[in-house]
């Protein structure tokens, strides 16, 4: 089963995937997806409120955040899952995520933070979807003492369509055991 939705522009097959019993996401990766990256970026840009830095959790976001950061010229920071010996010291967050089991951390490295400190950052993503990833960046920022500009995502998912504190490109429902919008 697939759900078929148009995203900046462009036509994509979106499979559905079983969370439960109950309920199905449909699956969206950029991966890959090149023309797809660029078309996103470009719209999300269009719509960013003002920044100076990007920052995205790993690992789906990474794309994104890449093609918005070449498209600006604006340097882009990860979340990482986990520290790096290169790390000069961490900020660490936990985090649940609906489409990874069991609890995670997100790390930010402190000379990053350093760099972003007093500036303004905005935090992308391809889903948002329980906002759980994004409240782990928002604290990680916090924690940078970084001027917080605003979350942006391709899409939103479920409930977070009806959130007035993200930006998005489009809404991505939910789905029952059939395959049936919610």
């Amino acid at each position: 089963m697939f759900h078929s939705m148009k995203i900046a522009g462009l036509e994509r097959q979106l499979p559905l995937c079983p969370l439960n019993e109950k309920l199905m996401i449909a699956g969206f990766v950029m991966f890959g997806d090149a023309e797809l990256t660029v078309a996103c970026a470009d719209e999300l840009l269009r719509k960013a409120p003002d920044f100076d830095y990007i920052i995205t959790a790993e690992a789906k976001g990474i794309p994104l955040a890449h093609e918005m950061s070449r498209q600006s010229g604006k340097k882009y920071f990860v979340a990482r899952k986990k520290p790096k010996l290169y790390m000069t010291g961490v900020f660490d967050v936990t985090v649940n995520s609906i489409t990874t089991e069991g609890e995670q951390h997100l790390y930010l490295d402190t000379a990053e933070a350093e760099l972003m400190k007093g500036k303004k950052v905005i935090i992308v993503d391809d889903v948002i979807s329980t906002g759980e990833s994004l409240k782990a960046v928002e604290k990680l920022i916090a924690m940078a003492e970084v001027d917080y500009a605003g979350a942006l995502a391709v899409l939103a998912e479920g409930d977070a369509a009806e959130r007035t504190d993200i930006i998005y490109l489009e809404k991505l429902p939910l789905f029952d055991s059939e395959g049936n919008a919610l």
